[in-house]
């Protein structure tokens, strides 16, 4: 099971902190959106996963096959679709040129099983909890 849970870090801004096992990080919002851009926002958030899953999720097959795969680079960008519609997101990876088209072919398969790939490709459903505590609680 992967866990994340985002505190309130500012009782005026829109910046929380996020605990993921044993790390830290903070996400917040551009001023033009109220934040103070302390940290990526949570939707840059989901791009650096993708990106960051498909990276990974490259090296350990290549590294298995004996490939170079030499600066690899992935790059995700998507915008906010009208309610309803389907989010459409590019997402370009950078290979080195020597690599032959079975070697590309490959790659380009196993980039579409990484974990936040099928994640986001899958349909997902929602079990969501409410829970109300007292507030000297929140603060602690």
């Amino acid at each position: 099971m992967i866990e994340a849970t985002a505190r309130r870090a500012s009782r005026d801004g829109l910046n929380h902190q996020l605990e993921l096992r044993v790390h830290r990080l903070v996400v917040d919002e551009p001023p033009d959106n109220g934040g103070e851009d302390e940290g990526p926002t949570p939707l840059e958030l989901l791009a650096a996963s993708l990106a960051s899953c498909v990276a990974v999720t490259l090296e350990l097959y290549a590294r298995r096959k004996g490939w170079d795969l030499g600066t690899l680079s992935v790059q995700v960008r998507y915008a906010l679709p009208d309610r309803g519609q389907p989010t459409r997101v590019e997402l370009v990876t950078r290979l080195p040129s020597d690599l032959s088209e079975e070697q590309i072919d490959r790659l380009q398969a196993i980039a579409a099983k990484c974990p936040v790939h099928r994640v986001l490709a899958g349909e997902i459903s929602f079990e969501e909890h409410i829970e109300l505590v007292s507030p000297s609680l929140l603060r602690g």
